[in-house]
């Protein structure tokens, strides 16, 4: 038996397993965080000065939340809030363990994403909305919400491929996944052929992943 051979019957098995717990972890972790992370970041948006809701006290607490959680880095922040972590889903490992720390990494950044993209629509648009009488919530969906489309895709995006690469930290605590699968046979057992094909399929991932976003936003700026 060749040794492409073993390795396809020994390990891609294990492979697509990974692949699949990564697809999960990602899959809620991005779900939980924009269901969060989108409306704090128009919250953010309303909130500050010049705005429909202005309230500087809320806007200033906000802010400072979200830049104390974004200013963890991600590995600390997954160690930090394990007790937190056990105490919401009852445990600190595998794929419930790694769900916790990726909504809380994640959320703040999808926020600060999406205040950038509706700070991006024309205040003019805006505006003239407001002279007709329209009210604050179908300007928000229908005006700073439709014409950010774009820049949220990309903000979407960006937070997906950042999902993934935390996925792979995640992995230090028995997350699973392809961080879990690089650790425990690329690096403690010096496998180094699983370590290249971890690293192809995420390279592949990030790439796609890249594309249909760019895709996407291409397309609803058009529209």
């Amino acid at each position: 038996m060749s040794e492409i051979q073993q390795f396809i019957e020994g390990r891609l098995p294990i492979i697509g397993e990974s692949v699949v717990q990564t697809f999960q972890m990602v899959s809620i972790s991005l779900l939980f965080s924009v269901l969060i992370g989108l409306p704090l970041g128009i919250l953010l948006i309303l909130t500050r000065p010049g705005n429909a809701l202005e309230n500087r006290a809320v806007y200033m607490v906000l802010n400072v939340l979200v830049n104390i959680v974004r200013s963890i880095p991600f590995i600390i922040l997954l160690f930090f809030i394990l007790p937190f972590t056990k105490l919401i889903v009852g445990t600190s490992i595998g794929i419930k363990g790694a769900i916790v720390p990726l909504i809380v990494h994640a959320a703040p950044n999808i926020a600060r994403l999406m205040e950038n993209a509706l700070l991006e629509v024309d205040n003019g648009v805006i505006e003239a909305y407001k002279s007709m009488g329209i009210r604050t919530r179908h300007i928000i969906w229908h005006v700073l919400l439709r014409e950010a489309r774009p820049s949220i895709i990309l903000g979407l995006t960006i937070a997906l491929i950042t999902l993934i690469g935390g996925t792979a930290m995640a992995g230090l605590v028995g997350a699973g996944g392809l961080g879990d699968l690089a650790y425990r046979f690329g690096h403690l057992r010096y496998e180094v052929d699983v370590m290249y094909v971890t690293v192809f399929i995420l390279i592949v991932l990030v790439q796609c992943l890249q594309s249909i976003g760019n895709r996407l936003a291409a397309k609803y700026k058009k529209d």
